[in-house]
C-alpha cells in the first residue's frame, strides 16, 4: 500500500467522523430527521376514513430537532403556488404558510377588474387568507414553507415540522374544495412528542379569514358599504360594524362567526365551538391606507400528542338562496344542517316579517316583468294604491283637529291651574266631536316601518347587484346611475359621477313639498312656519348630498313614490277643500239663526 493510498483512507475516515459527530454538534439543523411513530400517523389516518373524509397518503408528521424558532428543514423546499378551479370559485394556493393568496368567485363579475370578485382582498406578506399564527391571537402568522401534496384535484395538504420555543411538533392544514359549494373544509393536524400539548399563554394556534373581504371599496365615497363582524350563538346574531384600526375580542359564546360587506361574506364554522377560546376582529392598516377587515378565531390549549381540528368556510354571496342551504343536509354536499347561515343577512331584526313580505312581493313581480326595475316601481305604486286610505285618513284627522283647535283653546285657558280636569275636559271633547288623536299617528308609524324596510332592502338586496334597468343609464341598480365620469376633477362632496335620477328624486320631493303646503296641511306661523319652511326646502337639499351616490335602486323607490304620493296629495287636498267648505257653510249658517227673545221663554 502506498503513501497516497494510507493518506486517502485516513481523510476519508476524519471527514466520515466529522459529518456524522462532530457537525451535528455545531449545526443542530444538520442533525437526521426524527420520524413519528408509525401507529400515529395510522390513527390519524384512521380517524378521518371513520369521518368520511378524502384520505391523505401519508402523513409522515416528523419532528426536527431544532431550537427556540421556526427553522426550514433539511430538505430545501421552494416556494410553489397551487391553483384549483371548481364551477363556484378560483382558488390559489401557496405553500408559504399553506395559505390562500387569491380567492375569486367565477359566477360574480367585478365590474372594476372586468373578472371574478376577488373575496380575499388586501392579501400580504404578512397577513394571508386562513393563516395560522402560533398561540393568541396578536401573534404573527406562520411564514415558512410547507411540503405541499396533492391527494387529488380538490384536496391538497401542507405540512411542515416544527420546534418553537422548546416545544417540537408537527404542523398540517388540508383544504378540500367542492364542486357546486361555496363551503370549503380546513383541517388542522397537530402531532407532539409529548403528552403536554400545545400551550403558548392559553392558545395553541389562531385562525384567521381574509384580511379583508372583497370587492375592493373607498369608505369614504361610498357610505352605503361597511364591513361587519358577526356572531351566531344558535339563536341571535350579533353584528358589530368594524370602526376604524380597531383590534377588538369578541368573548360571548358563538357557533360560528366571520366577516361580512353588502353583498359578499366569509364565515368560519369550526365543528368543535367549544374548543374556541374567543373571536377577534381586526382593521388594522397594513397595506397603504386601505384597512384590514379581518375575523379571527383562537383555539384553545390542549393537552395530548394529537389533535384535528376541522373547520367550514363559506366564502361566497350574502343572499338567502345560498346561505339558507346550510340548514338542511340534503340541500348541501357537506351534509351540513341547523346551522342558519341565513342569519347572517343584513336586516332590521324587528322588521324582518316585513321585509320578507316585502322581498316576497318584489320577487313575484319580477317572474312576470323580468325586469328589477319595473318591479320595484309596479311594487311601490302597489305599496301606495295600498296606503291610500291612511294617508286620507291621517289628512283629514289634521282638517278635525283644526276645526276642534279654538274649542280646545278655551280648554286650556279655562283648566290652565287644573292638569287633570283639562285632561278630562279634552278627552270629553275628543268623544263628542269623534276624534282619535292617535289616528294621525298610527298611519305616519306605518309609513315610517315601510320606508325602513323598504331602505333596507333596497340598499342589501343581493340581486339588485348588476341588475340592468335602463342600458346607458342604470346598469346597476345596486350603484349609482351615471351619465358621464369627470376625469380631470371631482366635484366637492359628490365624486366623479354626474348622476340624473338623485336630482329628479330631490325636484320631486321639493314640489311634493309645496303641494302638501298648499293643501293646508301644514299652516303654521312664527317659529313652526320656519321650521315648517325648512322641512319643505332645506330636508331635500340635504338629502340631495346625502343620497347622491346611493344605489340607484333605492333613489328610483322614493322618486316614484314621490310622484305617485304628489297624485294622491292633489285627490286629498281636493278632498279637505270640499270638506272645509262644508264646514264653513255649516258655521254660517249656525251664526245666522236668531237667538230666542226672552218674552219667548215665558
Amino acid at each position: 500500500m502506498n503513501k497516497n493510498t494510507v493518506w486517502a483512507i485516513v481523510l476519508s475516515t476524519l471527514v466520515i467522523f466529522l459529518s456524522y459527530f462532530v457537525l451535528p454538534l455545531i449545526f443542530p439543523s444538520l442533525r437526521p430527521v426524527v420520524e413519528a411513530p408509525a401507529e400515529v400517523a395510522a390513527e390519524m389516518e384512521a380517524e378521518a376514513e371513520n369521518s368520511g373524509e378524502n384520505q391523505v397518503a401519508e402523513l409522515e408528521l416528523g419532528l426536527a430537532e431544532e431550537k427556540d424558532s421556526v427553522q426550514e428543514e433539511e430538505v430545501k423546499i421552494s416556494e410553489e403556488t397551487i391553483t384549483v378551479l371548481t364551477d363556484k370559485a378560483e382558488i390559489i394556493l401557496t405553500n408559504k404558510g399553506g395559505d390562500i393568496l387569491s380567492y375569486k368567485l367565477v359566477e360574480h363579475n367585478d365590474k372594476d377588474t372586468g373578472t371574478g370578485v376577488q373575496i380575499s382582498d388586501n392579501v400580504s406578506d404578512v397577513n394571508r387568507t386562513c393563516a395560522l399564527a402560533l398561540g393568541i391571537a396578536e401573534n404573527k402568522i406562520i411564514d415558512d414553507l410547507f411540503t405541499v401534496e396533492k391527494v387529488d384535484d380538490y384536496t391538497y395538504f401542507f405540512k411542515k415540522n416544527f420546534s418553537y420555543n422548546g416545544k417540537k411538533f408537527s404542523l398540517g392544514k388540508r383544504y378540500t374544495f367542492m364542486p357546486g359549494e361555496y363551503v370549503f373544509k380546513l383541517d388542522i393536524f397537530i402531532h407532539t412528542d409529548n403528552v403536554n400539548g400545545l400551550n403558548f399563554d392559553g392558545a395553541s394556534y389562531t385562525l384567521r379569514t381574509s384580511p379583508q373581504i372583497g370587492p375592493h371599496f373607498n369608505p369614504k365615497q361610498n357610505r352605503y358599504e361597511n364591513r361587519q363582524y358577526l356572531a351566531f350563538n344558535g339563536s341571535k346574531t350579533k353584528k358589530i360594524v368594524l370602526g376604524s384600526n380597531q383590534f377588538k375580542r369578541y368573548d360571548k359564546d358563538f357557533v360560528w362567526s366571520g366577516i361580512a360587506g353588502k353583498y359578499f361574506i366569509e364565515l368560519v364554522i369550526p365543528s368543535s365551538a367549544e374548543t374556541i377560546n374567543a373571536g377577534f376582529y381586526s382593521s388594522a392598516v397594513e397595506v397603504e391606507d386601505y384597512a384590514n377587515a379581518q375575523a379571527m378565531l383562537e383555539r384553545k390549549a390542549f393537552t395530548g400528542s394529537d389533535i384535528q381540528d376541522s373547520y367550514y368556510m363559506y366564502f361566497g354571496p350574502r343572499n338567502e338562496k345560498e346561505l339558507k342551504r346550510y340548514n338542511v343536509s340534503e340541500n348541501n354536499g357537506w351534509g351540513l344542517s341547523g346551522y342558519r347561515l341565513n342569519q347572517a343577512l343584513q336586516t332590521y331584526d324587528w322588521l324582518k316579517w316585513l321585509e320578507t313580505i316585502l322581498k316576497f312581493i318584489l320577487e313575484l313581480l319580477y317572474k312576470v316583468v323580468r325586469n328589477w326595475g319595473v318591479a320595484i316601481i309596479i311594487m311601490t305604486i302597489l305599496l301606495k294604491l295600498a296606503m291610500f286610505p291612511l294617508s286620507k285618513k291621517q289628512s283629514l284627522g289634521t282638517l278635525k283637529m283644526q276645526e276642534l283647535q279654538p274649542k280646545m283653546q278655551a280648554i286650556q285657558a279655562k283648566y290652565k291651574d287644573d292638569q287633570q280636569k283639562m285632561q278630562i275636559e279634552t278627552s270629553k271633547l275628543y268623544k263628542e266631536a269623534g276624534y282619535n288623536p292617535a289616528s294621525g299617528c298610527l298611519p305616519m308609524l306605518f309609513q315610517f316601518l315601510i320606508l325602513f324596510a323598504m331602505y333596507d332592502l333596497f340598499n342589501n338586496y343581493f340581486e339588485f347587484r348588476g341588475a340592468m334597468f335602463i342600458p346607458g343609464w342604470i346598469p346597476d341598480l345596486s350603484a349609482g346611475d351615471s351619465v358621464y365620469t369627470l376625469t380631470k376633477f371631482s366635484i366637492p362632496l359628490l365624486g366623479n359621477q354626474i348622476r340624473i335620477l338623485p336630482v329628479v328624486y330631490v325636484a320631486s320631493q321639493l314640489l311634493f313639498g309645496k303641494i302638501t303646503q298648499n293643501g293646508g296641511m301644514t299652516a303654521a306661523n312664527g317659529q313652526n312656519a320656519a321650521t315648517m319652511k325648512f322641512m319643505t326646502y332645506g330636508m331635500p337639499i340635504m338629502f340631495f348630498f346625502l343620497f347622491y351616490n346611493a344605489p340607484s335602486g333605492l333613489i328610483l323607490y322614493w322618486t316614484i313614490s314621490n310622484f305617485f304620493q304628489m297624485g294622491q296629495q292633489i285627490i286629498i287636498n281636493k278632498m279637505m277643500a270640499e270638506k272645509k267648505a262644508e264646514m264653513t257653510g255649516k258655521n254660517s249658517q249656525q251664526k245666522t239663526i236668531p237667538p230666542k227673545e226672552k218674552g219667548k221663554r215665558k
